[in-house]
């Protein structure tokens, strides 16, 4: 398991990847050929993931990404130290709070 910040990336088994994945709309690289996992609202820094994959975002209110990487990667953040990742699949989960009425994302 590894953490960034407030964003939680766990390792998952090919067996526990959904089978419409492969298939699923992917997320795209930003201007810098990145793939972005969460954009600071507040500052603009973003926790992204450097080298070839593919990430997708699953249904639901918070969206979590499962994240295939090939042969590894490493995220990056401007503020916290980089992480090196194997090669695999990851779920990348947002951090949540709650609010008075609601639960929302973590505003970095």
């Amino acid at each position: 398991m590894y953490r960034q910040g407030d964003v939680l990336i766990v390792p998952v088994t090919e067996e526990a990847v959904p089978s419409h994945v492969p298939d699923a709309p992917k997320e795209p690289h930003d201007a810098r050929g990145r793939l972005v996992l969460a954009l600071g609202e507040v500052t603009g820094h973003a926790h992204a993931v450097l080298g070839r994959g593919e990430l997708v975002r699953e249904p639901g209110p918070f969206g979590p990404f499962l994240l295939h990487l090939p042969e590894g990667g490493r995220v990056v953040h401007e503020e916290h130290a980089a992480i090196t990742l194997p090669q695999g699949w990851f779920r990348v989960i947002r951090q949540r709070e709650y609010v008075p009425g609601s639960v929302r994302l973590v505003a970095d």
